[in-house]
């Protein structure tokens, strides 16, 4: 049984869907069961439990040999996944496959970065068999960014000209799954990107195709991206968080590709072409 936290987010669905489709027992932890009734298939059980509740995970991983970390961005992050680290350690788990992001490192600019390598660290000293994903950018983030692009035609970014190898979540899943199913993926970390490096006019240009209406990129100052998100409802730290992390992508230090997916899949990972048709009628 394989334990999945984080099962209704953008990876964490995916994740629950594969590990059905290879038949692997999969038990979804969700905090509102009514609101996971989409995840219930054959293969998936549904459990409540909560990260901030140590004593809803130890019910939790009963029965549980391997559990796929991963939650919402959160200032308590360290301390709501350490929860599960230190109840996964008491249960005996396995092997744990946490889902970090490019970049993770103590000194990170972004905090994002460093908490996830804080909880790497955490992971290490628990002596758990561990497993490190780190993903790039997701293709699906741009769907928030949706709105702004309808609304003006533009898509504002502090990123200069820099390229970055953005991923689809599916893909990011596909690795999850085969890294929780197969051997030889302990004290592993895998950098996870599409198949192309593109920069803000590439992106645009794609989009533009897809949609059939004309979209114009624009870099914006750090200061002007943080304001609008801000305005558009973000809290402070995650506003903070996101114009730190495009900052590196502005450095040029995002724009490496990997082969990560098609090595441990056996399929190319799906490009931003390919994304931005399926998901055209979002941004028209």
């Amino acid at each position: 049984m394989i334990l999945v936290t984080g099962a209704t987010g953008k990876t964490g669905v995916d994740v629950v869907r594969g590990l059905a489709i290879v038949g692997a027992g999969a038990r979804a932890l969700v905090r509102d069961a009514a609101k996971a009734q989409f995840l219930r298939r054959p293969g998936v059980e549904v459990v409540v439990g909560d990260l901030e509740k140590p004593d809803t995970l130890r019910a939790a991983l009963r029965g549980v040999e391997r559990v796929f970390l991963c939650s919402a961005a959160d200032p308590k992050q360290v301390e709501l996944q350490g929860n599960m680290i230190k109840a996964a350690k008491e249960a005996g788990i396995k092997q744990v496959v946490k889902l970090g992001a490019l970049g993770t490192s103590l000194d990170s600019p972004s905090s994002l970065g460093r908490w996830h390598a804080e909880t790497e660290k955490q992971l290490i000293a628990a002596g758990l068999p561990w497993t490190f994903l780190r993903p790039h950018f997701f293709m699906q983030n741009f769907l928030g960014l949706a709105a702004g692009i309808k609304a003006t035609g533009t898509l504002s970014l502090p990123m200069k000209n820099a390229k970055i190898s953005l991923v689809d979540t599916r893909d990011v899943a596909a690795v999850a799954v085969e890294t929780l199913t197969g051997a030889g993926h302990e004290r592993k970390i895998y950098d996870i990107t599409g198949p192309e490096a593109l920069n803000g006019t590439d992106l645009v240009q794609k989009l533009s195709k897809a949609t059939g209406k004309p979209i114009r990129y624009m870099d914006v100052p750090p200061d002007r991206a943080r304001k609008e998100m801000l305005a558009a409802g973000w809290p402070e730290w995650l506003a903070s968080a996101m114009v730190a992390l495009l900052g590196v992508f502005a450095a040029g230090q995002a724009s490496a590709v990997s082969t990560v997916v098609e090595e441990l899949t056996g399929y190319p990972p799906r490009s931003f072409d390919h994304w931005a048709k399926e998901n055209s009628a979002a941004f028209c």
